[in-house]
C-alpha cells in the first residue's frame, strides 16, 4: 500500500521471499509492466516461484543475486520495495525464540546489512522517472537501530527525502531516542505495535529520490584543521631527529685531533695494569737472610749519607 505501484512500471522487490509482496504488487499492476523478484537465498526462491505460478503472475522475473551488488547488475527502476532482513523483534508472538536467540551484536549486524541494502536500493531507482522514483523501506522489527537509525543514515548518504507513506494508521517514527537525534522528517515514517494495532510489529519509511548523483563525503572542519597542524609538526620532528653539529673553530681542530690520537695509548696502559692486578700472585718463600733483622753500624750510616742512598 505504501509503495503504490502503477501500471506499466518497472518494480524491484529486493528481498522477495516467500512471494506474498510480489504477488500483491502484480495484482495491483494488473499483470502489466515488469516486476523483478530478487532474493539472495536460492532455497527460499522455490516458494516464490510456486506462489507466482499458483496465482497466475506473468509479469515477474525471478533472480538470485546479492542485493548489495544489485545496482551493478540492473538499475533504472521506477520503484523499489526493500523488506530488509532484520532481527524479527516485531514477530515475537509468532516466534518466541527471538527473545533468546538474538543479542545486541545480532541487532548491530543486521543494522549494518540494512544500511548497505538501502543504499543499493536507492541507487537502483531512476530519479527521472515520470511516475516513480520512490523507495519503500520496511522491517518487522521495532528497534531504533534497525529503523530510524538506518533511515537517518540514508538521508545523509544519498539525495533522497522522506514523504508521507499514505497510511492512515500507525504511530509516528522517533525523531529523538535517548541521546540520539534524528532528522525531523522522520515523523513521516510509521510504526506499528502488536499491543496497539493488533498486528505484527512493523516499521515503514517511504523515500523520494530527487537526483541520481551520489553526494561525495564532505570533509569536516576537524580534518581540515589537522592538516596544517601536521605540516607544522613535521619540520620540528625532523629537526629534532637530524640535528646539525655546531661549527668548530679552526684553532681547536688541531688540539682535538691530537687528543683523540693520544687517547687510546693510556687506555691500553690501563688495560695492562688492570690485567696485571688481576693476575694471581705467586707464593715466594722468604730466604733466611730476609728474615734476619738489619742492624746498621756507624760506618754504614756514613756510607748511606755519602752515597745518598
Amino acid at each position: 500500500m505504501a509503495l503504490a505501484p502503477q501500471e506499466n512500471e518497472r518494480i524491484l522487490d529486493m528481498c522477495c521471499a516467500p512471494g506474498g509482496k510480489t504477488s500483491y504488487i502484480a495484482q495491483l499492476m494488473k499483470n502489466t509492466g515488469m516486476i523483478l523478484a530478487n532474493d539472495s537465498n536460492a532455497e527460499r526462491l522455490r516458494s516464490v516461484v510456486g506462489n507466482l505460478h499458483r496465482l497466475g503472475v506473468t509479469n515477474a522475473v525471478v533472480s538470485n543475486c546479492d542485493g548489495r551488488q544489485f545496482p551493478k547488475v540492473l538499475g533504472g527502476f521506477d520503484r523499489v520495495l526493500l523488506d530488509a532482513p532484520c532481527s524479527g523483534t516485531g514477530v515475537i508472538s509468532k516466534d518466541p525464540a527471538v527473545k533468546t536467540n538474538k543479542d545486541e551484536k545480532d541487532i548491530l549486524r543486521c543494522a549494518h546489512l540494512q544500511k548497505e541494502l538501502i543504499l543499493s536500493a536507492i541507487d537502483s531507482v531512476n530519479a527521472a522517472s515520470e511516475t516513480g522514483g520512490y523507495i519503500v523501506y520496511c522491517t518487522c522489527s521495532i528497534t531504533v537501530e534497525e529503523n530510524e537509525w538506518v533511515v537517518d543514515y540514508a538521508l545523509k548518504k544519498r539525495n533522497v527525502r522522506l514523504v508521507p507513506t499514505g497510511l492512515d494508521f500507525g504511530k509516528e517514527g522517533f525523531t529523538r531516542f535517548k541521546d540520539r537525534r534524528f532528522h525531523p522528517s522522520l515523523k513521516c515514517t510509521r510504526r506499528f505495535y502488536p499491543h496497539t494495532h493488533n498486528m505484527d510489529g512493523f516499521f515503514i519509511a517511504k523515500f523520494k529520490k530527487f537526483s541520481n548523483a551520489i553526494p561525495q563525503a564532505q570533509k569536516g572542519n576537524s580534518v581540515l584543521e589537522l592538516k596544517p597542524a601536521a605540516e607544522t609538526a613535521a619540520p620540528s620532528t625532523v629537526s629534532s631527529t637530524i640535528a646539525e653539529p655546531p661549527p668548530k673553530k679552526k684553532k681547536l681542530e688541531g688540539s682535538k685531533a691530537d687528543k683523540e690520537q693520544k687517547l687510546p695509548q693510556p687506555a691500553l696502559k690501563k688495560k695492562h695494569s688492570v690485567q696485571a692486578q688481576r693476575r694471581p700472585l705467586k707464593a715466594v718463600r722468604p730466604s733466611p737472610k730476609m728474615m734476619r733483622p738489619k742492624v746498621l753500624t756507624r760506618k754504614k750510616k756514613h756510607r748511606v749519607k755519602a752515597n745518598g742512598r
